[in-house]
């Protein structure tokens, strides 16, 4: 979709939709008065007509208003003008976009950040471009006859109240399509099935991102390097699969060498069918989206780069399958980790913080300044926090505030959660230094406590997305979180959000 932005007035735009926003009981903000008056009233009549009254997300799509150079005009509800904030502004946007997204509308003109609300223009354009990307966004690769919409949204154009807005939006609109770019990468390779999408397609794809960009760089580490790491925890969990385990580390280089850089570790289980401790058949399919943290980092990398953030920011994405075999991992096996502890895996669909605990050990060599582990780690943090919030685990003060005021701006929020000693000793075992898991209680805890035992050499944090990286249902499908959320705390961290 092409973006642009530009200042004039609305009434005069010649476009097929002009989107303006409308408050409750019809207040009428400076553009849609503006456009009011241009109509001689015409608007406000055919709102009342239609009983359209502003509520928060409604829209309402009208054809053919005198005195405006559009085609059609798009009213979209703001709801109560004093709680317009980035929570409803953003559910203004993404209403704008299902509704043009099924409108037959080539073009728009949206005219929804013209006016001054509490929101900076800068941030108003990015969430509109991301949410309209959202709304537009389809997985349809895979089918033999995909349905494509006869006439597709286009190109878009956000209006700016004058120069100096008009500036911001574009500031705006260039980080909106980048961080959108980002998330529809990691939606389509959490979207893919696990025969397509194997750890060898994602490092094919973190490859095929950094080609042609020499601020990124990608290295793949096979299992003979593993081995000659002493990855035993992550390798162990790839031995009931046909497919090689992969380390992937892609590095982005924005700022100078010596700089510290963040780094960001993601979960890559393209499969993860529990291993010998079988999960049931029921919704099997869903754990493609294992790996639904690996595709966020990758797609959080991508954006990077295409921003070019003045930061230095690694990925690492540990990648492998989890089958059962009759080489698989079996409960009771003892494994020793890349940091020389010893872990008794007494379940073998624990395995996750496996492969994240030898990511995060690898990690250290990178002196960071930051290390933020993103999986899709544990059931448990659904049955705690449902779909809305990923679940935050951190000793770090500094670090959580900066991760859970990303979360707030964006919309992608999370939750803290307790990472108190207290819980260590459930992973006590007779026969290792650990156990992999700690038994029914506070789940999503432990499997937190256990990836804080690799995670000491550096300021670090854990993200849970078990139950905010994808859908069921009818809208089954990955949700390309927590990429916004990232990205948002890297633009911070870089020190260029406005």
């Amino acid at each position: 979709m092409d973006y642009h932005v530009k200042t004039g007035i609305p009434a005069r735009q010649a476009t097929a939709c002009l989107v303006i926003g409308v408050h409750s009981g019809l207040g009428t903000p400076a553009t849609a008065e503006a456009v009011d008056q241009a109509t001689e009233g015409a608007l406000r009549r055919q709102l009342v007509r239609a009983g359209f009254d502003g509520a928060a997300g409604k829209t309402l799509m009208l054809h053919e208003l005198p005195g405006i150079a559009a085609q059609r005009l798009l009213a979209v509800g703001l709801g109560d003008a004093g709680k317009l904030d980035a929570k409803a502004q953003r559910k203004a946007f993404g209403a704008a976009g299902r509704a043009l997204a099924t409108g037959s509308v080539a073009d728009a003109l949206i005219a929804l950040t013209a006016d001054r609300v509490s929101v900076p223009a800068r941030q108003g354009a990015r969430d509109l471009v991301i949410a309209l990307e959202e709304a537009t966004y389809r997985f349809d690769q895979l089918k033999s006859k995909p349905t494509p919409p006869k006439v597709p949204l286009a190109r878009v154009t956000l209006l700016a109240a004058d120069r100096s807005a008009a500036n911001a939006l574009r500031r705006g609109v260039d980080e909106g399509v980048a961080i959108a770019a980002g998330t529809r990468l990691a939606k389509d390779l959490g979207n893919l099935p696990g025969n397509v999408c194997t750890p060898i397609h994602l490092a094919a794809t973190a490859r095929k991102i950094a080609r042609g960009r020499a601020r990124l760089r990608v290295e793949v580490l096979e299992q003979k390097d593993m081995a000659r790491l002493g990855m035993g925890a992550l390798l162990s969990v790839a031995r009931g699969s046909r497919q090689p385990p992969k380390l992937i580390v892609m590095h982005y280089r924005g700022a100078p060498a010596r700089t510290p850089p963040v780094v960001l570790v993601g979960k890559g289980l393209t499969f993860d069918a529990g291993g010998i401790s079988l999960k049931p058949a029921a919704d099997m399919d869903q754990m493609k989206y294992d790996m639904c943290g690996g595709a966020a980092v990758i797609g959080a990398l991508a954006a990077c780069a295409q921003l070019d953030l003045p930061l230095n920011v690694i990925g690492v994405v540990p990648s492998s399958e989890n089958l059962p075999d009759g080489n698989a991992n079996k409960p009771g096996d003892i494994v020793t980790s890349m940091s020389g502890q010893t872990i008794e895996v007494l379940n073998t669909d624990a395995e996750g913080r496996l492969i994240l605990c030898d990511a995060l050990t690898y990690c250290e060599r990178f002196k960071p300044a930051a290390v933020v582990d993103v999986a899709t780690l544990t059931g448990a943090c659904v049955v705690a926090l449902g779909h809305h919030a990923s679940g935050l685990f951190t000793t770090d003060e500094a670090l959580a505030g900066e991760l859970l005021a990303a979360g707030e701006q964006t919309g992608d929020r999370g939750w803290r959660m307790p990472l108190w000693d207290d819980y260590q000793d459930q992973l006590d075992s007779n026969f290792a230094d650990m156990a992999n898991i700690g038994g029914k209680s506070a789940g999503a805890i432990i499997g937190a406590c256990f990836l804080a035992r690799y995670a000491k050499a550096f300021p670090w944090a854990h993200l849970d997305i078990a139950g905010t990286a994808w859908r069921t249902g009818n809208d089954k499908g990955a949700t390309g979180r927590p990429v916004p959320l990232l990205m948002q705390w890297l633009l911070q961290r870089a020190g260029v959000t406005g």
